[in-house]
């Protein structure tokens, strides 16, 4: 991919948000956010080949990064301004976040958020106190009504990316990861609409002009590459990474990335699915899909990295676990830890535990077990039989069929 910074010392003159910007959010902030832990990984850094840095967001009270531009806006608010209310419109973690410091500011708030948000992030968004209504097929709609809704009763529109005091707020994690790995030389930051990491960037670049910033988006939704690359690749579909599902990239963003960042990567579904589960099985910590966003960058292209100090932000961990569990056992099937075999066996007695002795020699373990005899075309005195396998991986997987297939059982994965 073409580098989208052309510069070693970037020029910061003339942006919507100066680097002192970024410094006053951080006192504004200071206390009612946390500054969470910025840990080195031994594990993943022998992996990959480089050292990782993990800015674990995903620890904040809203489990979010979000809460830190919402409460840099909301604090700039006039007395008049608050009593008026708020409104916002998001696909989960902004509106915790917005609704969260407006309960603690005194601030009533309302909620718009599209069709399909994660249940866990609108049952979080209800508990904070926030009016939340769901409405809109996309994050855009969602935002057109939020305006009009709030246009009519006079509230203020809490932007979630394309604010420069949203940007601000945002920023002060790259002041965070500099100050805790003051050594970095890159920084790994998910894209949705570009608050984020048009933030960091002004920040990390202001105290380190040589810092590389790359960003990531799903490949189901490049907005932001489109908009820097002037690209055409299409948006749409559902993608684990619904927190940066953005169809159209903000204005103020969209010029601080083509100044600031280096580059864009895209990851597909695949990666990011194993990118949260690796997060799980190593770290020990929920990720949502668009947090793990940037280790599905590093596992995509490692050789990219080789050698370097790299900052990872996770910047949110409001994942359903319905989908946690879903992610996860798909991660056993891609390892050939967990196996689907369909078996074409005589429907006679004692051939089911005769399969099962010889999954048992083989060390495998039996997990599911149907028998088809109607809805198949085989004879009408021979069964179907489905078996999900544990095995302990790929090369044990293999095993276990060349062990069936030498018994002359007809065995096949699907």
């Amino acid at each position: 991919m073409a580098e989208l910074s052309q510069t070693a010392i970037p020029d910061l003159s003339g942006l919507p948000v100066a680097p002192g910007d970024i410094q006053a959010a951080a006192e504004t902030i200071r206390g009612a956010v946390v500054e969470t832990p910025c840990s080195y990984s031994r594990t993943l850094s022998n992996i990959y080949g480089c050292e990782l840095w993990l800015k674990f967001e995903n620890l904040q009270f809203t489990s979010s990064f979000k809460e830190r531009g919402a409460l840099n806006r909301l604090t700039a608010l006039t007395p008049e301004e608050r009593a008026r209310g708020v409104v916002a419109m998001s696909a989960g973690n902004h509106a915790q976040g917005v609704a969260y410091h407006a309960k603690r500011l005194g601030i009533p708030a309302t909620i718009v958020m599209p069709v399909g948000t994660p249940m866990v992030k609108v049952e979080n968004t209800r508990h904070h106190g926030a009016e939340v209504v769901v409405t809109g097929a996309t994050l855009e709609e969602a935002a057109a009504y939020a305006r009009s809704h709030g246009e009519a009763r006079g509230m203020i529109f809490v932007h979630p990316y394309d604010d420069p005091l949203v940007i601000a707020g945002q920023g002060t994690v790259g002041l965070e990861m500099l100050k805790a790995v003051p050594e970095l030389d890159t920084l790994v930051v998910p894209i949705g609409g570009g608050g984020l990491i048009s933030g960091i960037a002004i920040a990390a670049k202001s105290l380190k002009p040589s810092l590389r910033i790359l960003g990531v988006e799903a490949w189901l939704y490049p907005s932001m590459y489109n908009a820097v690359h002037g690209g055409n690749l299409p948006a749409r579909g559902d993608t684990l990474a619904e927190g940066i599902a953005v169809k159209s990239p903000g204005k103020i963003t969209t010029e601080i990335v083509r100044r600031l960042v280096d580059d864009i990567a895209l990851v597909n579904e695949a990666e990011l699915e194993r990118a949260v589960a690796t997060l799980i099985s190593i770290e020990k910590t929920v990720v949502e899909g668009a947090g793990a966003a940037g280790l599905a960058a590093i596992m995509s292209d490692p050789t990219r990295f080789a050698g370097e100090k790299v900052g990872l932000v996770l910047s949110g961990g409001n994942i359903d676990t319905r989908l946690i569990a879903s992610v996860l056992t798909r991660e056993l099937a891609r390892e050939g830890r967990l196996t689907q075999l369909s078996l074409d066996i005589p429907d006679r007695p004692g051939q089911l535990a005769a399969v099962a002795a010889l999954l048992a020699e083989a060390g495998a373990n039996i997990i599911e077990v149907s028998h088809q005899r109607t809805f198949s075309d085989l004879p009408a005195k021979a069964t179907l039989l489905q078996l999900v396998i544990e095995t302990r991986d790929s090369a044990h997987l293999d095993e276990v069929m060349a062990k069936l297939g030498a018994s002359g059982l007809s065995a096949r994965c699907t």
